[in-house]
């Protein structure tokens, strides 16, 4: 059996205020997610994924099998996230890259969607074993600019495929790739390959330090990159046979790490038959989809929705708090206005008086004013009338107070 080392961390980054990165190092899997939607989705689609995804992580027959497991796990946990957003509407719009490798014996299969990379590092020579699901990229692919342009264009984040509830089955790009000992594989967000130079990446891989170190120097190089974003790496090292070390245990790094902040929904709908008969169980490259935009114009329009459905969320926000507003002063308003069609009888230096309003207070408010007071003597009236007075008599109108004063006025001696 092939034994393996790895590592695995997770980073904030030098700018943002929360982690909606997730990793995983396991014993036969490997998986890193960067996680999009805001601050309150990225982090649970990245977690929801990779804890997901985790019960994928066991021993396979073949590469065939373990290729198809990876496939369908991968767009169970979609399904899950769609599930969790119809469950949680304040997540809609929450989705997630996700790369990842499972080791079968001298075969690596890959797992793949979004812009999180894989290399593998073999005999001085780093390859990237995986392609960016980028609308950049596509322009590199058809010719339009070259990896260097592409390197720094002001669009290389906007991304064209991802696990979310933007697409019911997605396309997964899986691979089968042979490995054999002293290969070095790494797993990275974009945090780390946007940020960082191929040739900085290439010597701390070729530095021959253990897993561990590897990857801290990868962070550390992020870190000295200034990368604003997070930062998951993930670094395997193939090791030969006959080396007697223990599997590691797994490691969950990033989001995934900490409990979610509600429970996901208990059951998953079960998969579009027709979509997967659509979408059959292949390692070749995906064709061009509605998610790959083959001009500027497209990815203009794309930009234009996304831009007028914030205006429609701002709009429609802003409406919502506005009538909730007006919902409050129309209540403050109407419930003052009943408080001043009430009067009460009190007394008011041993006399009796007149208010108009009700005896309550809001935020130091008084709701009455005196409107007169009567020559009438409380000490004139008798003993029951007087207790009476001093409690207050209500009076449901100006009317109604008056009768309520005449007979007062009548029972005084």
């Amino acid at each position: 059996m092939t034994t393996i080392r790895s590592s695995a961390v997770s980073d904030v980054g030098l700018t943002r205020s929360n982690n909606q990165d997730s990793g995983y190092a396991g014993r036969h899997l490997y998986l890193v997610a960067d996680g999009m939607g805001g601050h309150a989705g990225g982090d649970v689609a990245s977690a929801i994924v990779i804890q997901s995804a985790r019960e994928l992580d066991i021993e396979y027959p073949d590469t065939a099998e373990a290729e198809r497991a990876l496939r369908r796990g991968l767009l169970a946990a979609g399904e899950e996230l769609a599930d969790t957003v119809a469950s949680h509407p304040e997540l809609t719009g929450m989705g997630t890259t996700v790369s990842g490798i499972a080791i079968i014996g001298d075969s690596v299969v890959i797992a793949h969607i979004g812009d999180s990379r894989i290399y593998r590092f073999r005999g001085g020579e780093m390859r990237q074993m995986t392609a960016d699901h980028t609308f950049v990229q596509r322009l590199v692919e058809t010719g339009r600019i070259t990896a260097e342009e592409a390197a720094h264009h002001p669009k290389r984040s906007v991304l064209m495929r991802v696990l979310g509830d933007v697409d019911a089955v997605p396309e997964i790009d899986t691979a089968v790739h042979e490995t054999k000992p002293g290969d070095r594989w790494l797993l990275c967000s974009d945090g780390l390959s946007s940020y960082v130079e191929d040739e900085t990446i290439y010597g701390i891989l070729d530095s021959g330090l253990p897993a561990d170190q590897t990857t801290a120097a990868l962070l550390r190089a992020s870190f000295d990159a200034g990368a604003p974003d997070n930062v998951t790496i993930v670094i395997v090292d193939v090791v030969g046979d006959d080396d007697a070390t223990l599997p590691p245990d797994p490691v969950t790094v990033g989001a995934a790490a900490k409990p979610l902040t509600f429970a996901p929904p208990p059951t998953r709908r079960q998969p579009k038959l027709p979509a997967i008969l659509l979408h059959p169980f292949s390692s070749s490259q995906v064709e061009a989809s509605h998610f790959e935009p083959e001009t500027d114009a497209y990815l203009q329009i794309l930009m234009e929705e996304d831009r007028k459905r914030l205006i429609r969320r701002r709009v429609f926000a802003g409406i919502s708090i506005g009538l909730a507003a007006l919902a409050v002063i129309a209540g403050i308003f109407f419930g003052y206005r009943y408080t001043q069609s009430q009067y009460f009888i009190a007394e008011v230096d041993g006399r009796v008086a007149l208010f108009q309003g009700v005896q309550a207070e809001i935020f130091g408010i008084k709701l009455s004013s005196l409107v007169t007071v009567t020559g009438t003597e409380l000490s004139d009236l008798p003993k029951y009338r007087q207790e009476a007075v001093r409690s207050t008599i209500s009076a449901g109108s100006l009317e109604r107070a008056d009768e309520i004063l005449k007979e007062l006025q009548n029972a005084a001696r």
